[in-house]
């Protein structure tokens, strides 16, 4: 495992290159290679984008439609 040092001038961006490196653990104890050796085919790759996309779509519209709805409410 390679380790380096970085200086983050914004904690925004810390926290996102943090949970990069979560989302990386997490693959890697689930699937038991790094995303680099991952053998997948070119159209799973494509799947999976599509999928997660999907997913991302869905959880905009919750988060608009919970939002106009609190902001309804003031």
């Amino acid at each position: 495992m390679k380790e380096k040092t970085i200086k983050f001038r914004d904690p925004v961006v810390e926290r996102v290159v943090d949970k990069f490196v979560g989302r990386s653990d997490v693959g890697y104890e689930k699937y038991g290679v790094t995303l680099d050796k991952d053998p997948s085919e070119m159209l799973e790759w494509l799947n999976h984008l599509q999928e997660e996309l999907m997913d991302a779509v869905l959880y905009l519209q919750k988060a608009k439609e919970k939002h106009e709805a609190s902001s309804s409410k003031e």
